[in-house]
């Protein structure tokens, strides 16, 4: 094991993870540190980080991952970040065949290998809870769901669908679905008070019953030309019965496809691009 941080960093869609694997080099993931290594000017420069594998004690034959914002804040989950990891782990030689197991403070998520190089990945998201003490929201009673409920900002009432996919996303569908406006909106949505541990946001406009357009805000991150929480708007659109069982969501940075399986999965599907293999020089400074 080496004592030189190495990595390696893959994008899916330009949405961009940094893959630090501590089979290989020791690492603490310090806040301070992984803001570092995620500034786009001083640092490596990433989308946030990805550590793994890790031991599953209660899941043999799992690969743990902890995945984390760049604000240094500790993410549940990641669409992107559970396909660039499967990918990784690929890459490696940690996993053999077409399917592997990882777990995440969200639990587990299994990934598939839709190509023999790896390139394509599909990974389960596993069933959206729209309740509201899932998500958590705390504007209304936590057994109830977060379905077209209204939110009230200081710039006035907005209407919110919300869920949990093992980390929270509020879908809003404010007729603008523009960079400007999820700027604008995203902020005020993410930190609102009856979201307790944060939102991703998320601005959709329903094209037509297989298509929607959305536009990201993320939380620990901003503003985002494409994400994995675009599964979670394709969800919000099911539920309120917008959108058939196969979905393309259409995001500034790329398309990504969609299927709601019978028993109620997500499994979302699409490339994921290495970039490159990496050391920090001994001199670097966080």
């Amino acid at each position: 094991m080496s004592n030189t941080l190495r990595f390696s960093k893959f994008h899916v869609l330009g949405n961009d993870y940094i893959v630090v694997d501590p089979t290989r080099t020791a690492f603490d993931p310090a806040p301070a540190l992984i803001q570092a290594l995620c500034d786009r000017r001083l640092g490596i420069g990433s989308d946030g980080l990805l550590l793994g594998p890790l031991e599953v004690p209660e899941h043999p034959g799992a690969f743990g991952l902890r995945i984390f914002n760049p604000d240094g804040s500790e993410a549940e989950t990641s669409g992107d970040g559970l396909r660039i990891f499967a990918r990784y782990l690929f890459e490696a030689g940690h996993a053999h065949g077409t399917e592997c197991q990882i777990h995440t403070l969200g639990g587990l998520s299994a990934a598939r290998f839709l190509a023999p190089d790896g390139s394509l990945v599909q990974v389960d998201m596993g069933v959206p809870s729209f309740k509201a003490g899932d998500i958590p929201f705390t504007g209304i009673a936590s057994q109830l769901e977060v379905l077209e409920t209204p939110l009230f900002l200081p710039t006035g009432p907005v209407t919110i669908t919300a869920l949990s996919l093992g980390n929270p996303h509020c879908v809003v569908f404010p007729g603008e679905v523009s960079q400007a406006n999820a700027c604008r909106l995203g902020p005020k949505i993410e930190r609102h008070p009856e979201f307790p541990e944060r939102v991703n946001v998320l601005l959709v406009e329903v094209v037509d019953r297989r298509r929607i357009r959305i536009e990201i805000w993320e939380r620990g991150a901003g503003y985002t030309p494409a994400s994995g929480s675009s599964c979670a708007a394709a969800a919000a659109c099911r539920r309120l019965n917008l959108v058939e069982d196969r979905v393309t969501v259409q995001m500034p940075g790329g398309t990504l496809d969609i299927e709601f399986a019978p028993e109620g999965h997500i499994l979302m599907s699409g490339p994921v691009q290495p970039v490159f293999d990496g050391q920090l020089h001994s001199d670097w400074k966080s």
